[in-house]
């Protein structure tokens, strides 16, 4: 099991995160999204509540270049299900789950991300909780090493998952040109603290030049009610 705070400061560019677990006391469902951007484009987003979910947004619109791979809404909720993506297939999951697809079967019409040479993977999840129980799938969408003409897909399921334990599914292994794609099945990591302890350790260990903006939400199990934070480096 990865310490995630030694995680992150041992990589400058992660890029985009997600973190999905179950809190030590097993009470509550922890979930946490994050950018980080290189390019004036990237950096120049912040986080904003929409509904139940959020949505990026540009700080300064005057510096806003293409919108197409960095204004969407990573968060939405459709029923008990909290979706959480690094991109617009947070629409794509929650149009597929309203006509009863499944997340697996709702993906299956996306791809990374046309930016080459990156080809920026895909990641997005989604957390099931109702009658007390709670599950979640964590999905990664990637080019075949780089080669565009193939698209990789794997999907992740975790029933009941144990307290104190979360997976981090990131897109990139670290900073480069071109960025390397995540590898292998997302990364066991401890889930310790309340909301404010655990939302502070992320942001701290977050590289300070590239960081940009972090969800975090706890979800208690039990009742469905949830508590949210939201840190933007521009204010």
């Amino acid at each position: 099991m990865m310490q995630l705070d030694q995680e992150l400061r041992s990589n400058s560019y992660p890029g985009r995160g997600i973190v999905i677990g179950r809190s030590a006391e097993g009470q509550t469902a922890v979930s946490a999204y994050f950018i980080m951007g290189r390019s004036t484009n990237s950096r120049n987003r912040v986080f904003v509540t929409d509904g139940e979910g959020i949505r990026t947004k540009a700080f300064d619109p005057s510096k806003l270049e293409d919108p197409s791979l960095v204004i969407y809404a990573p968060v939405r909720v459709w029923g008990n299900d909290t979706i959480v993506t690094n991109g617009d297939q947070t629409d794509t999951i929650y149009d597929g789950l309203a006509k009863g697809l499944t997340f697996e079967q709702s993906l299956r019409s996306r791809e990374f991300e046309p930016d080459a040479p990156n080809y920026t993977p895909r990641i997005s999840g989604v957390m099931h909780i109702a009658e007390g129980k709670f599950s979640y799938a964590m999905s990664i969408l990637k080019s075949n090493h780089g080669q565009a003409s193939c698209c990789n897909r794997y999907t992740f399921s975790y029933d009941n998952p144990a307290p104190g334990e979360g997976r981090f599914l990131h897109t990139y292994m670290g900073d480069g040109n071109p960025l390397p794609s995540f590898q292998g099945e997302p990364e066991l990591v401890e889930i310790q603290g309340d909301i404010d302890s655990f939302t502070d350790m992320l942001w701290e260990s977050l590289n300070e030049e590239n960081k940009v903006s972090l969800f975090v939400r706890f979800i208690d199990i039990a009742s469905g009610t949830y508590e949210t934070r939201i840190i933007n480096k521009n204010q």
